[in-house]
């Protein structure tokens, strides 16, 4: 079941929305291969939150403050080029997972921005296409807001603004939840090993 959450992303209300959820701007973590350390160390930040019934610290950086900063630009312009209205959200939760789009459109499409500084918006207008480091974070926000199409755009002031429309991708999805539901299984697995643990000395001399 769909609820979604009205509130300002980054607020405390959109924090505690969101704590101990897997959400899609980490699924790529979740698809991670190999030894899979950035998969445990997430499943371990959740775990924490469950437990304590604490957030785990945010961290952000010049990146993500330029890009909370350009986003209402960004989506100004996409709505004044595209004549459509976006509609501002702040956390989609759809049973033991969720996502923040950046806006829903309509009744079947979404849309992720991202700020780019301008040789990285270069490239990806070169490119034109969806970078794969964000596929799962789209095919995520489809899945979840159980939409048909989501619009990627790449902001960089003073230079042209990248639109690709990136379409349902069931196969993908279905891959996609396979993992989520497997994640979910291991974090209550862990959670629980947390709260039977107890009080416990290992290796002390008696």
């Amino acid at each position: 079941m769909i609820e979604t959450i009205n509130c300002d992303q980054n607020s405390d209300e959109w924090i505690r929305a969101r704590m101990g959820l897997p959400t899609a701007s980490a699924f790529s973590s979740i698809l991670a291969k190999g030894e899979g350390k950035t998969r445990a160390k997430y499943m371990r930040q959740l775990a924490g939150e469950i437990v304590t019934g604490e957030p785990s610290e945010n961290y952000s950086n010049r990146h993500t403050e330029r890009g909370h900063e350009q986003e209402p630009e960004a989506r100004a312009l996409y709505s004044f080029l595209t004549d459509r209205e976006p509609q501002i959200v702040g956390f989609v939760k759809n049973g033991n997972k969720g996502c923040s789009p950046d806006s829903l459109i309509d009744a079947d499409g979404g849309l992720e921005i991202k700020a780019a500084l301008p040789h990285i918006q270069i490239d990806r207008l070169e490119r034109a296409a969806l970078p794969s480091e964000y596929k799962a974070q789209v095919q995520g926000c489809i899945w979840l807001c159980e939409r048909e199409w989501w619009d990627f755009v790449s902001y960089s002031p003073k230079l042209p603004l990248l639109v690709v429309r990136v379409h349902r991708d069931d196969g993908y999805i279905a891959n996609l939840a396979g993992a989520v539901d497997r994640f979910n299984d291991e974090l209550a697995e862990l959670v629980e090993f947390v709260r039977r643990y107890g009080n416990k000395t290992i290796g002390l001399a008696a």
